[in-house]
């Protein structure tokens, strides 16, 4: 029996084919009949708003869900597709170690084989001629136990984690205890790690820094493999993707472009451009035509009329040639509906719903909104500070740095989350801060959305159903507990409290993960707007480009 081998030196063969694909659900079609191939050399950026079906497509092209109509299927047949999901939570009593074999099907391909060793040991090499046979079972289990690097696994995992800067002895750490910036490398090291013929890749930007998105560009840019990615951060898509492919939110199908993200972008426009114009000049003909064909009538109406009641020295030649004129128009008028009826309908351009909301003003604060003095925090092993700060009002502050430095510390403590260890905090009068923390947390328990919300702002029930409809949450979303909701659908829910509230002060934690392009605009526009201070951490350069930051906190 011989064992299969990757080198990823050599240019991977292998394809997915996607055919005429839907998946619906009772009260919903997600995708419709969508039919796509993933091949050698290709880098595709998969895009859409929230709730187009990403994320689903992804798991239908893995085998994780199955379609409700349509073919997937590999060339070969035994070629490996392995889906990478945006979410890093570790099961309880899962270490780093167990939580990247996981994600990389090692444990479940393990478990395979496990049994196949058993049913080989118990029932012999023959079968019963109709199902597999034992022997068949287990050398195809061994064989994608082998080719997702199983064998391999251990000695490769050290000096990956290394490299990343989580350390060695991280592989034994409970993936719990690891901060947003070190899970998000583990989720890094899995993508170095797999040896997938095709990768899938689900936001692998969320809760990287500079250095690991760095990394994790040069890590796709050397695969031979081919791979598809759902991501918002614009400038890691300009500089990976070769072709994109969109997902419709109204119709449920999907476009393919390509020439890379500028290329989507700038043709995107241009055919949104042609749709407006089709459409407008579709409304001037018909706007035309329907005054035409009603001057008509009213025309050939007021002649007959005027022929009937005044007739000219009852010469009936003159009233004959009056009823007849006013008939012309009367046909002339039939001839334009008709010419109506056969232009070619030009339904208007779809709008989607766009995240459109400003800032909830709570009036200025004081000159200062916050100061520390010498302060000094300490979480188990790491200390951060001592160090000293100011923010004044209206200020747009930027904090750096790379992963695990404390930037979450450091806003925890400038918000009082968290006791110092040393020195002082104070807090400017009038100050109403609005938080959007890594974790999208939201009201305590399993309480709904509506009653997190009101509780954390005070708002009416009506009031709260209402922002939160703006925001692209319905009563669906209200009535579920909010441990229940998307990623992106609680990010949302954060930002509706800033509405309701009313603040002067914003701090936001990585606020552009799990939003969708679209929104992460109008998230722009929006703290374009807003006057008051501005406190975020966040690694989306093209985010940061345009905040218009006043001053940078770099932390080592």
């Amino acid at each position: 029996m011989r064992a299969r081998h990757h080198n990823t030196a050599h240019r991977s063969t292998a394809q997915l084919h996607i055919s005429q694909v839907t998946f619906s659900r009772p009260d919903q079609t997600i995708l419709r009949d969508i039919s796509l191939t993933v091949g050698p050399g290709d880098r595709i950026g998969l895009t859409g708003p929230n709730g187009a079906g990403k994320s689903t497509l992804l798991a239908i092209g893995a085998g994780h869900l199955r379609p409700t109509a349509g073919v997937v299927g590999v060339i070969p047949a035994t070629a490996t597709v392995g889906l990478l999901s945006q979410e890093v939570v570790g099961r309880p009593a899962e270490s780093v170690g167990q939580f990247i074999e996981r994600r990389l099907g090692i444990t479940a391909a393990a478990e395979t084989l496990e049994e196949a060793t058993a049913a080989l040991a118990r029932d012999g090499l023959d079968g019963d001629g109709v199902h597999p046979s034992p022997s068949d079972r287990y050398d195809e289990a061994l064989q994608r136990w082998l080719a997702l690097g199983a064998a391999t696994f251990d000695e490769r995992l050290p000096p990956v984690l290394a490299d990343l800067g989580l350390g060695t002895d991280k592989a034994d750490q409970m993936v719990g205890s690891l901060s947003g910036g070190e899970q998000g490398r583990a989720g890094l090291a899995a993508i170095v790690l797999a040896q997938f013929d095709i990768l899938l890749l689900d936001e692998p930007t969320n809760d990287l820094d500079q250095a690991g998105l760095k990394k994790l560009e040069a890590l796709l840019l050397g695969r031979s493999a081919p791979f598809v990615v759902v991501s918002h951060d614009r400038k890691f898509l300009e500089r990976t993707v070769t072709s994109v492919i969109e997902l419709d939110a109204n119709d449920r199908t999907a476009r393919r472009f390509e020439g890379g993200w500028a290329a989507f972008q700038k043709e995107r426009a241009v055919a949104a451009a042609h749709e407006q114009r089709r459409f407008d000049d579709y409304q001037d003909k018909l706007g035309s035509l329907k005054a035409r064909a009603q001057t008509e009538r009213e025309w050939s109406a007021k002649g007959a009329l005027r022929a009937a009641r005044f007739p000219r020295d009852n010469d009936k030649t003159i009233r004959s040639f009056n009823i007849e004129q006013s008939e012309n128009l009367a046909g002339k008028a039939r001839r334009t509906e008709r010419a109506m009826e056969r232009l070619d309908v030009v339904d208007k351009p779809w709008e989607p719903w766009r995240l459109n909301f400003a800032f909830g003003t709570a009036g200025r604060s004081g000159d200062v909104v916050v100061w520390l003095t010498d302060a000094v925090v300490k979480r188990g092993s790491f200390t951060l500070g001592p160090l000293s700060l100011e923010i004044r009002s209206g200020e747009r502050i930027q904090i750096e740095g790379p992963n695990g430095c404390g930037k979450s510390t450091l806003i925890d403590a400038i918000l009082g989350l968290v006791q110092l260890a040393g020195g002082e905090r104070h807090l400017g009068p009038s100050v109403t801060i609005g938080q959007l923390d890594q974790r999208r947390r939201l009201g305590e328990g399993e309480g709904s959305l509506l009653q997190a919300v009101e509780e954390t702002t005070g708002g009416s029930v009506e009031e709260c159903r209402s922002v939160l409809a703006k925001f692209g949450l319905d009563s669906d979303h209200v009535a579920r507990p909010t441990t229940e909701l998307s990623p992106g659908e609680r990010t949302r829910a954060n930002l509706a409290v800033f509405q309701i509230r009313g603040v002067n002060t914003v701090v936001l934690d990585e606020p552009t993960n799990h939003l969708d392009i679209e929104a992460i605009e109008q998230l722009e526009s929006a703290l374009g707007r807003f006057d008051g201070t501005l406190i975020v951490v966040s690694h989306d350069r093209a985010f940061l480009d345009n905040l218009e930051i006043s001053r940078v906190i770099s932390l080592a």
